[in-house]
């Protein structure tokens, strides 16, 4: 039987790359992630192929077309989403594939057969996660009020009955990764390899 994917979403900020990269420290051999694309411009840092998959709007426009993406959005003028072939890279490695993908994605993906299990990381408020991007310093004043929209309307469809199948807050950082590891672990208990 096929791993489920686990498809964490929440607003830019909320903490979702931290908490998934204490993950892969914590457990290299259990997840994988599924690399998405995304025609936006890297950020510093961003390695192309670990982060996303930088390309093109007309490439990305073309794989869509073919029939190549379990899922895609538009934000801000770009395009983001995730490839077939990004999950099953990791799924062929018997790897559980984690995926990060907003609102838009999660309810494309539920209507897939790959029944993932979703997982909303959420902010304390709305404050702390405006002080969270301004911090960043990679955002402009623009860009943060429309992420700011954004995570308005993910924090109310979080809310929906039945969307995630557990919420958390991240407020403190060692106590979210506690709850996010201790349900996963629950969940994948089966793998035997997750049970280190």
């Amino acid at each position: 039987m096929a791993l489920r994917p686990v498809v964490f979403s929440g607003p830019s900020g909320s903490g979702k790359s931290t908490l998934l990269g204490l993950l892969f420290k914590e457990f290299p051999n259990e997840f994988g992630f599924s690399v998405s694309h995304t025609t936006r411009q890297p950020r510093p840092g961003e390695v192309g192929g670990k982060h996303y998959h930088f390309t093109t709007v007309e490439e990305m426009e073309k794989e869509i077309h073919r029939g190549n993406f379990i899922e895609h959005a538009k934000f801000s003028n770009n395009m983001y989403g995730t490839s077939k072939q990004a999950v099953q890279d990791v799924l062929k490695n018997n790897k559980i594939c984690l995926l990060d993908i907003d609102e838009q994605g999660v309810k494309s993906i539920k209507k897939t057969d790959l029944d993932p299990l979703c997982v909303f990381i959420a902010p304390p408020s709305l404050e702390t996660l405006q002080n969270r991007l301004n911090e960043r310093g990679t955002e402009t004043a623009e860009s943060i009020e429309r992420r700011m929209a954004t995570a308005a309307s993910a924090l109310q469809y979080s809310k929906e009955k039945g969307v995630y199948d557990i919420i958390i807050v991240n407020d403190i950082l060692e106590a979210a990764y506690k709850k996010l590891k201790e349900f996963l672990l629950q969940l994948f208990a089966s793998h035997a390899r997750c049970i280190i």
